[in-house]
């Protein structure tokens, strides 16, 4: 084998590692969501349907919370697929750029917890954080979108400027529908 095909496949298998690496975060992060919404814990002795289906009604901000954040999670996945769908090459900045676009996903089950347990309270903090969040996902798919998008990096193949710009407004339209 050759040094210029080793070093091709080298860096085939390292972008894949930060592929496999991002759709764990992902994965990881959904299923965290779900585990916010504890099943309740009713003494037998107070035990009936009524006082059931009164404990579940206490999780539904926590579930359309879920529904919210599975939902942007997953378009979150679905952005992220077609964007490392171009691309053929990396660098450590694009490393780092995905990495603190990871954190955003990650922090997905806290802020949305956090937001779900005092919504109805009409607290101001939780609705912020769980806004930044989003719009801190939302800035860091931007920069993604423009970094690998800039030719002279050669970090993609396929990816033609309209698209990447489509993409690239279409993450900031998300801080505006948020804010």
């Amino acid at each position: 084998m050759s040094n210029e095909m080793h070093s091709e496949l080298k860096r085939e298998f390292q972008l894949e590692r930060m592929i496999l690496f991002s759709d764990a975060v992902f994965a990881i992060a959904i299923t965290l969501l779900v585990i916010e919404m504890k099943i309740p814990e009713i003494p037998a002795e107070v035990l009936t349907e009524k006082t059931l289906l009164q404990s579940l009604a206490h999780l539904i901000p926590k579930f359309i919370g879920f529904l919210v954040s599975f939902m942007i999670i997953g378009l979150y996945w679905t952005v992220h697929h077609r964007l490392f769908g171009y691309v053929t090459n990396y660098n450590n900045r694009l490393l780092w750029l995905n990495l603190f676009f990871l954190m955003g996903v990650a922090l997905m089950p806290f802020s949305t917890g956090f937001y779900s347990e005092y919504v109805f309270m009409f607290y101001k903090s939780p609705v912020i954080i769980y806004v930044t969040n989003i719009c801190f996902l939302g800035i860091m798919n931007f920069f993604l979108w423009r970094y690998v998008s800039d030719l002279k990096r050669k970090l993609t193949e396929g990816l033609s400027l309209p698209v990447a710009r489509y993409f690239s407004y279409r993450a900031i339209s998300i801080l505006i529908v948020f804010l």
